[in-house]
């Protein structure tokens, strides 16, 4: 009777123990959670101020006409055809000229040329005779006097004869072109061209009053053109106004950009980040994963497949990322993904590619340290103990 009863016991028991270590099996593997990790690596931050505005070109003019003519639109050397709006002109180029026979004919350039080189040479013979004592000195000043009167005279003549030209003043882009037709007359004053050179730009920015104190002449700032988010062009502060505006509560400041390739074009709007400070060889992590409960804050690090929280001490942020000043060192592996339902001392599982590769490489080195020498003696052998296995034959 008593054996019948101890053997269901007995099968009872050991049907209990095989459910439990399964039931240990089942939360030891639920609590494996799954995350991705970021090795610290020391790298560069930098702290913004954000603002907006408009980039204008640093050299721009429109040229007029100084006088009345018959206007003639030039040709470009370069494409062999007349100037067009987009083209490429160098500094001193004429885009269009104005003809006008009797104005041309009022300005007598070749008698006037004429004339000073005349006063010119009687000049240098009146120098000539006076120092040989040929003449008095009072010839030799009306001599200088007449030669300096032809040369204003000429220099004038030729002044006057350039208002019939419209010459680039500098190398750039034709950005507008008025169309006139060939031989029509055109008004003293009526505006022909519009140049611009975007190789060179600027834009001004209204900051906050409370940034006054942040922000230097010289400071970076990283200009990106909203349409071409890729393409960020690197410019400086140039000029800041010592005043504050009342109404509006903020100040100006100048900010001048290189545009070599011209990305940008006059007229754009875009997002100037300026730099007011830099750290270099910094601990950087995404702001997203810090976990925020009133002062503290505190990530989550992988050490021995579990994962340790960590207390910060924290620096300098912009947009994503934040500097780490205590609280992790170079090499840890912080949780980037999956961080959400961690406690202190959850158990991980790294899902990260690279990340298992330099897991796995560690253990191999751990495991290569651990293992004896290639050709030396068994454990126990030294110390004169036989090693496990069958007894040697006799």
């Amino acid at each position: 009777m008593n054996k019948k009863i101890t053997l269901p016991l007995l099968f009872a028991a050991l049907l209990l123990v095989v459910a439990c270590k399964q039931t240990d099996q089942q939360v030891q593997f639920e609590l494996s959670v799954p995350v991705s990790v970021m090795v610290l690596k020391p790298t560069v931050i930098e702290e913004y101020i954000n603002a907006t505005g408009t980039v204008f070109p640093v050299h721009e003019t429109t040229l007029s006409t100084r006088i009345e003519g018959d206007y003639f639109l030039q040709k470009n050397p370069r494409t062999g055809k007349p100037y067009a709006l987009g083209d490429r002109v160098k500094k001193g180029d004429v885009i269009v000229k104005l003809e006008d026979r009797e104005y041309e004919n009022s300005i007598k350039i070749e008698t006037v040329k004429l004339n000073w080189e005349v006063s010119k040479m009687e000049y240098e013979k009146q120098k000539s005779l006076y120092e040989k004592g040929g003449v008095t000195l009072r010839e030799l000043k009306d001599g200088e006097i007449n030669y300096q009167n032809a040369e204003i005279e000429y220099e004038t003549a030729q002044i006057n004869l350039a208002k019939m030209k419209v010459v680039a003043p500098f190398e750039g882009t034709l950005t507008d072109l008025p169309y006139f037709t060939n031989g029509t007359q055109v008004a003293t004053g009526t505006a022909v061209v519009t140049l611009m050179d975007f190789g060179d730009m600027l834009m001004y920015v209204n900051l906050p009053e409370k940034n006054y104190s942040q922000v230097k002449v010289g400071q970076d700032v990283y200009v990106t053109n909203y349409s071409m988010p890729d393409d960020t062009l690197v410019g400086s502060i140039e000029q800041i106004s010592p005043a504050i505006d009342a109404d509006a509560r903020t100040f100006k400041c100048v900010v001048s950009i290189d545009n070599p390739q011209r990305i940008l074009l006059p007229g754009m709007f875009v997002k100037a980040d300026l730099v007011t400070n830099r750290e270099s060889n910094a601990l950087v992590i995404p702001k997203e994963i810090v976990k925020t409960r009133g002062n503290r804050s505190s990530v989550f690090v992988v050490n021995e497949g579990a994962a340790d929280e960590r207390r910060l001490r924290l620096g300098i942020s912009n947009g994503g990322d934040v500097m780490v000043v205590s609280g992790l060192a170079d090499g840890d592996r912080v949780v980037i993904k999956g961080y959400e339902t961690l406690r202190h001392r959850s158990k991980v599982k790294v899902m990260n590619e690279e990340v298992q590769e330099v897991e796995t490489e560690e253990a191999e080195e751990s495991d290569e340290r651990q293992r004896p020498p290639q050709g030396s003696p068994p454990s126990g052998a030294a110390s004169g103990e036989r090693p496990a296995g069958p007894p040697p034959a006799r």
